[in-house]
């Protein structure tokens, strides 16, 4: 008896890992920027803005600006669109979260994002951007081009091409 109830509970574990869906995903990229933690606030706090800074947008616009609930359209460069809910603001703390309301071509499922701009040393700002999400596709294996791997690379590289274009702005460069 006690035999088959190991066996039992063995089989239903091992069928319930092997039949799991997607796995939570996390993203955090982070950039020292040579500039005081306000000047580089200043320049990522308007939630309307963020063509002003990222590369990849071509335009933004938002229904509220920086009220919690406002939603911002992301027009991006080449064609595509992305809708984003502010979920949190707080200017003292210097963050914003949001989430992806319609990821358009980003290929991810339940994305939710912070921005934090915050003193480094010696007079330095670090930015810290980081996400959770869901792969865009929620089933069992799913395309290449919607799978774990290319949700990670795609956040990642959003995250990057941001920070890096916001430092050399911020930095004069």
């Amino acid at each position: 008896m006690r035999k088959t109830l190991i066996a039992a509970t063995l089989l239903c574990a091992a069928t319930a890992a092997w039949a799991h869906g997607p796995m939570h995903q996390k993203v955090t990229e982070t950039i020292t920027i040579a500039a005081p933690p306000e000047a580089v606030w200043e320049r990522v706090k308007d939630f309307a803005a963020l063509q002003s800074w990222h590369p990849a947008i071509e335009s933004s616009r938002a229904t509220a600006g920086n009220e919690v609930g406002s939603v911002r359209t992301l027009t991006l460069k080449g064609g595509g669109r992305i809708v984003e809910e502010l979920t949190r603001y707080s200017a003292e703390e210097r963050r914003l979260t949001y989430k992806m309301t319609d990821p358009g071509p980003v290929p991810v499922t339940n994305y939710s994002s912070t921005l934090n701009v915050l003193p480094g040393d010696g007079g330095t700002t670090l930015v810290e951007w980081k996400a959770g999400f869901y792969r865009g596709e929620p089933n069992n294996n799913p395309p290449p081009e919607r799978n774990d791997e290319a949700a990670i690379a795609a956040v990642t590289g959003i995250y990057k091409a941001g920070l890096d274009n916001l430092k050399k702005l911020a930095e004069g460069k």
